[in-house]
């Protein structure tokens, strides 16, 4: 099982049987609050009819079609919602199955485009410590999570290097939305690119809050800083929002919060409410251009997938989407975000917590670690939750809550109310 303790699992098995709303039911009929949106990906919640209409219908009648050379109406018409709730410009769409193949697509298009601008020696990476992309060779290499790196040192991307992450406690703690200390942080990216100088970087890439390792939140400036250097120095700029595109954040987009508008920006998760593996690329016009130029006739770009827009995933997608604006969704989780802040911070002062920090409907919760044995109360946590109704995540010591945006305030006090009376039980 992937991401599993499986010696545990199997000792205790915790089994899913279905979905609706804003709740699964185990195979033993307890009904369990998705404070996770499953795995950040069930925005619109689970069992929507709208979206399970477009796959049966689709299924019926296109079940697969080839993307080699061939294409199908529908892909276009998921291809133009998706870029409609991009940044303007960023209307060139590639579909992939999820957010490791859209980072490492993204990264594939960046080395791309600079050898179809004569500038084929730019291939270094740069991410940042304790980030996630992924579990691809490329989304790995760039990642900052030793966990996931050690394992495969040998086999990873060679020219990559790492920024500092952006988590600092003493000076950031109890956060509300974005802390006004760390800008500076992005200064070290000048240093990367002083080391090994600018004509052999390719790109940086970051997640504007880096969800599955904590919830690390951007500085005020921050994002803002590493746009003005890359674009400086020719080096694109790669948003991965696997986690923060399609309403988490309360907007379409991390860059439309920020107003801080990227090159590239990997999608996945939320781009089908997780009904159908799908993710995307959304590529700034310039650059799917100048990559389609300077090829000869033929495949200008070559790379894909047997999966690439499948008629079920984009048929999901074009729902999804729908939902999404129909229900105005993203408004909606910008409503309820102060309720939600304050119910998050409502557990400053309860044992064991350290620091709670937010923004948009993503909250994290720091935990103090127990002597020899990092991570086991954060896991004991997540256990007694779900044993109580109430699905939370957690990486390391940190509880990551991220409900579907279609909670409502009393699911928040229950979701948070559950965490409080279970921290008060542990040790």
């Amino acid at each position: 099982m992937p991401f599993t303790a499986n010696r545990q699992f199997k000792q205790q098995p915790r089994l899913l049987a279905k979905a609706q709303g804003m709740y699964y039911t185990t195979t033993e009929g307890q009904q369990v609050l998705d404070g996770t949106a499953g795995l950040w990906c069930v925005n619109a919640g689970h069992g929507r009819k709208e979206i399970i209409q477009a796959i049966t219908e689709q299924a019926t009648e296109l079940d697969y079609a080839p993307s080699f050379q061939l294409g199908h109406e529908d892909s276009f018409t998921a291809a133009s919602a998706v870029a409609k709730l991009m940044p303007a410009g960023m209307d060139r769409i590639f579909f992939t199955n999820s957010g490791s193949e859209s980072v490492d697509t993204a990264l594939k298009i960046a080395l791309a485009y600079h050898r179809a601008r004569g500038e084929g020696q730019r291939t270094r990476l740069i991410g940042r410590e304790r980030g996630y992309h992924g579990v691809g060779f490329g989304g790995i290499s760039v990642g900052g999570i030793s966990a996931n790196r050690k394992t495969f040192s040998s086999a990873l991307l060679p020219g990559t290097d790492h920024m500092p992450h952006t988590h600092n406690l003493e000076h950031n703690a109890w956060s509300r939305g974005q802390p006004t200390w760390g800008a500076h942080l992005a200064d070290d990216l000048e240093r990367i690119i002083a080391l090994h100088d600018a004509s052999t970087i390719a790109a940086v890439i970051v997640e504007p809050l880096a969800g599955s390792t904590g919830v690390l939140l951007p500085p005020k400036g921050y994002l803002e800083k590493l746009r003005t250097i890359t674009e400086k120095h020719g080096i694109l700029l790669i948003f991965d929002e696997v986690i923060t595109a399609f309403g988490r954040l309360g907007a379409a987009t991390a860059s439309e919060l920020f107003g801080v508008k990227p090159d590239l920006i990997a999608l996945a998760k939320g781009i089908s409410n997780a009904a159908v593996p799908a993710g995307a690329v959304a590529v700034r016009r310039e650059v799917h251009d100048t990559i389609l130029d300077a090829a000869a006739n033929g495949i200008e770009f070559f790379h894909g997938y047997t999966y690439s827009a499948h008629p079920l995933a984009t048929a999901a997608i074009t729902a999804t989407l729908g939902i999404y604006e129909n229900e105005q969704l993203f408004q909606r989780a910008a409503g309820l975000a102060s309720t939600f802040e304050n119910a998050a911070h409502s557990l400053q002062g309860a044992p064991h917590v350290i620091d709670v920090r937010n923004l948009g409907l993503v909250a994290g919760i720091e935990l103090a670690p127990r002597t020899g044995a990092p991570g086991a109360r954060a896991a004991e946590v997540f256990g007694k939750c779900f044993d109580q109704g109430v699905l939370v995540r957690y990486t390391g010591d940190i509880l990551a809550i991220s409900p579907p945006l279609i909670i409502d305030n009393a699911q928040i006090d229950q979701l948070f109310g559950t965490i409080a009376q279970v921290l008060n039980t542990i040790k």
